[in-house]
Parts: structure tokens; sequence; C-alpha cells
């Protein structure tokens, strides 16, 4: 049993100076503006275009995005209509193969602390009234039972597609999204407000903050 904390990686090449002009190239075409283009008016032109919900315009750019999450948090990101998702398949992966650690592996929850999961990694040497919630060994008891039935059940000869039926939301995916920016925009708005899932806020919260980074204007007004 491996137990492994959330995380994304940004898979497309991204250049914002040259992703917003490429916007504004495209919208300027709706107001036969072009000759308005120079090396500095992108900024302020798809900020104008933001700014007047004219936000056709921004679907064509896109981004991909890989999320290592668990699959309570993938049945979210789903939901989301414009987009395309490729998910590690439950039906195809055997992880009783040593390509899998002939383990499960299971994403750490962020409110158990990693000063708990260490201490459940070492579960044979301490017990569970040591750990600063004992709801953190209840946790991981489920994911090790989780997993002890699963193996057995692949050894018993039931195919992965079978077996997966004894899995929990905790079990760890990995799922890449493409969408254009207009849908990005969408998804930031909803999946990093407070009412979002913390499991969901702790992987949006920092990618919108590096996609800031990365991508003048385009999700500057998303706090």
């Amino acid at each position: 049993m491996k137990i492994i904390a959330a995380s994304y990686s940004i898979l497309s090449e991204i250049d914002g100076k040259k992703l917003i002009k490429n916007i504004e190239r495209a919208g300027r075409t709706c107001y036969k503006s072009e000759s308005n283009i120079t090396d500095e008016s992108a900024a302020n032109f798809v900020k104008m275009l933001l700014d007047r919900g004219h936000e056709s315009v921004i679907e064509h750019e896109k981004i991909s995005v890989l999320f290592v999450c668990d699959r309570g948090v993938s049945h979210e990101l789903v939901r989301h209509r414009i987009a395309s998702f490729s998910q590690e398949s439950t039906r195809y992966c055997n992880y009783s193969k040593d390509k899998y650690g002939n383990q499960l592996t299971f994403i750490q929850p962020n409110w158990i602390s990693d000063k708990d999961i260490e201490l459940l990694s070492k579960i044979n040497e301490y017990t569970y009234p040591q750990l600063d919630s004992h709801n953190s060994f209840a946790w991981y008891a489920a994911c090790k039972q989780a997993e002890n039935a699963y193996l057995l059940l692949i050894k018993e000869g039931w195919k992965p597609e079978q077996a997966r039926s004894v899995l929990p939301n905790s079990l760890k995916t990995e799922i890449v999204i493409t969408a254009n920016l207009r849908e990005w925009r969408t998804i930031f708005k909803q999946r990093t407000a407070k009412a979002a899932h913390p499991q969901m806020r702790e992987l949006m919260c920092p990618l919108l903050a590096d996609l800031k980074i990365l991508i003048p204007v385009i999700f500057d007004d998303i706090c």
C-alpha cells in the first residue's frame, strides 16, 4: 500500500505572450481592427474582450493538464462539458502486477497530517492513539482492507474490471484534461471557490496561480 499527495503537471508548452497575440488576431477579425495590432496591444485587447463578456474568442487557445488525484475528485472534474478527458482505467490496470509495485496507491486526504501518514507507514511499530487523529487510522485501515480484498480477488481469478468494485474514492488516479481557455475560466471559478471540495481546491488554487504567471490577463480576474 502506497500513499502519495495529490499533484498536477501542465503538459502544454505555454508561451503566454504568443498565446494572447493569437487571441488578439482572432478577436480583431470580429471588429476588423487588425490595423491596430502592435507589439504591445494584445493584453489590453484581450482584457477588453473579457470585460465585455466576449469570451468565445479565447476558445481558440487550449491547455492540457495532468492531475494525480483521488477518484472522488476526478468524478467532479469530468462533469465539465467542453473538455477532453483521458483517465487511468481501473478496467485494464491490474494493480497486482510488478509495474504497479503489486499494490494500490491512495491519495493522502489533505486533512490528514503528514505526521500521521508517516506513523501509519510504520503501523507495525506504532499504535493509532499516537496519531494526531484517531480517524486517520480508520481511513488507513479501510484503504488497507480494500487493497487486501482487491489483491485476493485478482489472485482468485477475477479480472481487474471485476475486482475494481471494492476500490474506494481514495484510490489514486491520473487524468489528463484538455480544455479551451474559456472552459478553464469556468473550471477555476467553480473549483477554487470556498464551497469547492478541499481536495479540489488543493489542486486548483495553485494551478490557477501558476497560470496567472504563465499567461497574461486571461485569469487575472479570478481570485
